[in-house]
């Protein structure tokens, strides 16, 4: 035990220092396009390519993840982000960017990013073993949220205010760190495989085995869904504050942070309440608490309260996650981890952009974003409905403790 709480300790050291390095690039990158163009389609299509290889490369990559050591992944992940962000610095000081150059670096850590996140959360199981899951899985989530959230935007503003490649710089240095504590993380990490095919074999024999275990392919569903629900108001978060509660562009920045307030507190109570409710009745309150907290968002016009209503909505978000990482975690082999999760990755993350498409509609077509907000909160009370009846005889499943409940056939 005394091992895996090491490796653990040094996963989630990791993956602070990486956090913080993602945080600050996602400042970054926007402020460095800024200075090279103001056309809204091009600052708009930065986030875009960053977001794209999810939905090109989550499927190849957890298939890679499905036969190779996947420390090593990680490792070399966090190793190729260092050097790229280094090089981008080097160009923005040498004074040699464009913004297609910054498009492609986006790109390029996109790809790369893929392969780090997944190789991170598919390493959980192996160094917390199946009776640490939830609170492997909430300290994951409270670093995310303290790394890229909390330090990691105010520095990269901050670094950018001082010199350009200032941020890129830490950003790099962050990645290389992170690749550092990795190796000190002892052991094989390769999943033991019976038989190799090609990738597309092995891809399509993942997603054969997602389909063959309905209560995965729920989950699944669910959580796309929810991801898609979610943005619609997200989306609009920016226009919700300035407009409809009427804040300042100060204050706004101060009422965006409140997410990630409630997100530690989230991560922190998370396993305390799965203890004591269960993993189904926390995941079902939590999807409620979701939709009755953005809900209620639409429905005041007060700062506080809003403030107040979004940091709770972000408490709900985490704990929501936290279930859905640990019964990934219980229920799907090693062998077929990465797969999953490369499927899970692309519905969710395709889900997404879909989301913000239809949150922009909804508030053009409703006349405000709180009508959004009002309109998100009542679909996905609708889907917890349905996501209760969904789920409804899955109490082995949701109760799993050491060995997975789900086998191949």
């Amino acid at each position: 035990m005394a091992g895996k709480d090491r490796r653990l300790t040094w996963l989630l050291s990791a993956s602070s220092a990486s956090n913080l390095g993602d945080g600050v690039g996602k400042v970054a990158f926007p402020l460095l396009a800024a200075t090279l163009t103001r056309d809204p389609l091009l600052i708009a299509g930065l986030s875009a390519t960053q977001f794209l290889p999810w939905l090109l490369f989550a499927l190849p990559v957890g298939a890679l993840l499905d036969r190779v050591d996947r420390r090593r992944a990680i490792v070399a992940a966090n190793a190729a982000r260092a050097v790229l962000v280094g090089l981008l610095a080097v160009l923005v000081l040498a004074g040699a960017v464009t913004i297609w150059v910054v498009y492609v670096f986006g790109l390029l850590l996109g790809v790369v990013e893929t392969v780090a996140d997944s190789a991170a959360n598919v390493l959980i199981p192996s160094v917390a073993g199946k009776g640490g899951l939830e609170s492997a899985n909430s300290k994951l989530q409270a670093v995310e949220v303290v790394g890229q959230n909390f330090l990691g935007g105010p520095l990269g503003g901050v670094a950018f205010a001082v010199f350009a490649a200032f941020p890129f710089l830490l950003n790099s240095a962050g990645f290389a760190l992170a690749a550092a504590l990795l190796l000190c993380i002892t052991g094989s990490y390769r999943p033991e495989v019976a038989r190799r095919g090609s990738v597309r074999a092995e891809i399509a024999g993942g997603l054969g085995w997602l389909r063959r275990n309905p209560f995965l392919t729920r989950l699944v569903v669910i959580a796309g869904v929810t991801a898609l629900l979610v943005e619609m108001p997200m989306a609009q978060l920016v226009l919700y504050g300035l407009e409809d509660l009427r804040l300042s562009e100060v204050v706004f920045g101060v009422f965006a942070s409140g997410a990630g307030a409630g997100g530690l507190l989230g991560a922190a109570v998370a396993p305390r309440l799965i203890s004591r409710f269960g993993r189904r009745g926390v995941l079902l309150s939590g999807m409620l608490a979701v939709a009755v907290l953005i809900g209620g968002m639409g429905l005041v016009a007060h700062p506080v309260v809003a403030g107040v209503l979004y940091g709770l909505f972000g408490a709900a978000v985490v704990v929501v996650n936290v279930v859905l990482a640990t019964l990934r975690h219980l229920l799907v082999p090693s062998e077929y981890l990465g797969r999953v999760m490369g499927a899970w990755r692309t519905v969710v993350w395709g889900a997404v952009p879909l989301g913000a498409l239809l949150g922009g509609l909804a508030s053009s077509v409703l006349g405000s974003a709180s009508a959004t907000f009002v309109l998100s909160g009542a679909m996905q009370v609708v889907l917890a409905v349905v996501a209760a009846w969904a789920l409804r005889g899955q109490s082995e499943e949701f109760a799993a403790k050491t060995e997975p409940a789900l086998r191949d056939g």
